[in-house]
């Protein structure tokens, strides 16, 4: 079963889908997860609670981010993030945001279970405050643990293709190489790592962190990443609203793209139009 996941740009909400033949393309399949949108969203940094919802919907994603431990889970503290998420519209990733060792990371996975009833979990064990860059021993560990338990892990890990493979060997249901620091906004620095990583698994391979602008994820999509997981660029952008729908176009046309085949680079200019059948002693056009 194919899907057409163009974000229509025209008439209609900015959330509508666009239906056309040369559009298809298969969901992103994570788990026992069915998603349309390739773009998946955090939900942290917004002004307001009111603008997250906003820009969860122009973005057209269909599953969004949630740091565990940074969400009041408690009705009785006052309003949560989780209100203003539609559980019905978008499937809830818990992550292990600001968790540095395995041990936390397993048990902020194990409480997600316990209150958004979900096996789904996006790990996260980070190394250290400055660089936010993932902790290689802890993740494989934790891996290993959650998965044991049942969770379907989406691990965030470094671009270490080797590494990425043994996370697969793990269980991992997806991949997530980071483009480079979190909320750093430089980019995929390091495309050919994300290359040789998605030869070696068959998992998803998520770009998850560090683009800034939509062609960030527009060049992630064209290497051939299944899906693309930001946040702070949209949330910390100048218009997040407006930001949200370039991440939307961006993702969808960098994946069609992909799909369609780029031409082959070439050193020396190549004619569009054929030279055979001129006429004989045509004139140069006058200036």
């Amino acid at each position: 079963m194919t899907a057409s996941l163009h974000p229509s740009t025209s008439a209609g909400s900015p959330g509508e889908m666009r239906h056309e033949p040369w559009a298809n393309d298969e969901p992103l399949i994570v788990g026992d997860t069915t998603l349309r949108s390739r773009l998946l969203v955090g939900t942290g940094k917004y002004a307001s609670f009111e603008e997250t919802a906003q820009a969860l919907a122009i973005s057209g994603t269909d599953c969004v981010t949630v740091a565990v431990r940074r969400v009041n889970l408690d009705a009785k503290k006052g309003p949560s993030l989780l209100d203003y998420v539609d559980r019905t519209r978008y499937v809830i990733l818990p992550n292990t945001a600001g968790c540095f060792d395995a041990a936390s990371a397993i048990r902020t996975a194990e409480l997600a279970r316990d209150v958004l009833d979900t096996k789904l979990v996006k790990l996260e064990v980070l190394g250290d405050t400055k660089t936010l860059l993932p902790d290689p021993v802890g993740t494989l560990e934790a891996t290993k643990e959650l998965v044991s338990q049942g969770f379907d892990v989406m691990v965030y890990t470094s671009d270490d293709p080797r590494l990425g493979v043994r996370l697969q060997e793990l269980g991992a249901k997806s991949v997530m190489p980071a483009g480079s620091p979190i909320g750093s906004g430089q980019g995929v620095l390091n495309p050919n790592a994300i290359r040789i990583l998605m030869e070696l698994v068959t998992v998803p391979v998520i770009v998850d962190a560090g683009v800034g602008t939509a062609s960030d994820v527009a060049f992630a999509m064209e290497l051939g990443a299944h899906g693309v997981l930001l946040n702070t660029a949209i949330a910390s952008a100048r218009e997040p609203l407006r930001m949200a729908a370039a991440m939307r176009d961006a993702c969808f046309a960098g994946r069609q793209a992909y799909l369609a085949g780029r031409i082959p680079r070439k050193l020396y200019a190549h004619a569009s139009s054929p030279t055979e059948g001129l006429i004989a002693g045509a004139a140069a056009p006058r200036s």
